[in-house]
């Protein structure tokens, strides 16, 4: 086995080297009750793109600061209502899939509802209404402000609202829904689980936003932590700051709200990732209380895990056996 992180055993304990702010959920709380007050103003359009089977539609809802929101919404055609939804959640920088990587849960009985993260590669406004990409710097932006600007607040509350939008289609069995993404994903996917908790099911794939003391402490503040070795290079170069700066971090560190989730979780977790290391895989893995299960690649870092997708399948599928 590729040798990059704790051995196993150490691992399977490890909770984590970053701190947690004492107020922690007390600033989730205030940010949940932020969102309550503010209006969805769901907006729907029919896309040029179609399928036989489904009903492809662009949906848009304003988020925290006012931002609209972009989101890919297909509903399954001669499905029973109400049915199971998947929300899914793309990578860093990027956009939600083509609508075709979609149509297989619509074939299977799903509504999908597919997020364009805020100012990343999709349609999403960014903070300050800026349309499309501002790329990279979201870990680090909100840092030199108070902890309620950090840009990671806004988008996991998107994936709340986005959940909540969900769960109120009169298609859509509120107590049906599934979270899916991998590396960003699969950290957005354990944020909307810890922040709204009637989510059934969520299944992260090596979660990125974890642990990022970690991180800097293992040297490997690159390619998607780089903007961490950036941001104290260009603002912090004596590191006088570290312990707030890694304080502040932890209101965004999805390990320290793994604890609030109440969904069943499924996690793939790659132990030769260098991008999103094995140990802040289970920093969140280890925090989690509900009823969880994981799948151990030893040689496989940050990529396709074999055989992971079809065990994503299976277990969005077994929400329909179950008694809910």
């Amino acid at each position: 086995m590729p040798v990059l992180d704790k051995p196993l055993s150490e691992l399977n304990t490890y909770l984590g080297s970053s701190p947690c702010p004492g107020d922690i959920d007390a600033y989730w709380d205030n940010g949940l009750s932020e969102l309550r007050r503010v209006e969805p103003a769901v907006s729907l359009t029919e896309s040029e793109f179609s399928a036989p089977f489904a009903e492809c539609s662009n949906l848009y809802f304003t988020g925290i600061g006012g931002s609209r929101i972009y989101a890919k919404y297909i509903k399954p055609l001669q499905v029973s209502s109400p049915h199971p939804a998947l929300l899914f959640f793309h990578g860093y920088t990027g956009a939600s899939p083509q609508w075709m990587m979609l149509l297989p849960w619509a074939a299977a009985g799903f509504s999908v509802f597919a997020m364009d993260c805020r100012g990343q590669g999709g349609k999403s406004e960014d903070t300050g209404t800026v349309s499309g990409t501002t790329y990279k710097g979201h870990i680090i932006r909100g840092l030199d402000d108070s902890a309620e600007k950090l840009l990671f607040r806004s988008v996991f509350l998107d994936t709340v609202q986005l959940a909540r939008i969900a769960m109120e289609m009169p298609e859509v069995d509120p107590k049906r829904i599934g979270a899916y993404g991998g590396s960003q994903g699969g950290g957005l996917t354990i944020a909307c689980a810890a922040l709204e908790p009637r989510i059934n099911r969520a299944v992260a794939e090596f979660p990125f936003l974890s642990d990022y003391k970690r991180v800097w402490d293992m040297d490997l503040c690159k390619r998607a932590y780089e903007e961490l070795a950036y941001f104290f290079r260009s603002f912090d170069p004596l590191h006088a700051r570290e312990d707030e700066i890694f304080n502040r971090l932890g209101y965004i560190d999805i390990q320290n709200i793994a604890g609030r989730i109440k969904a069943k979780i499924l996690m793939g977790i790659s132990l030769a990732d260098d991008v999103c290391p094995p140990s802040t895989q289970f920093a969140v893995y280890n925090k989690i209380k509900s009823i969880k299960q994981n799948k151990i690649y030893p040689d496989f870092g940050h990529e396709m895990l074999p055989g992971f997708a079809d065990e994503t399948f299976t277990f969005m599928m077994n929400m329909n056996t179950e008694t809910v």
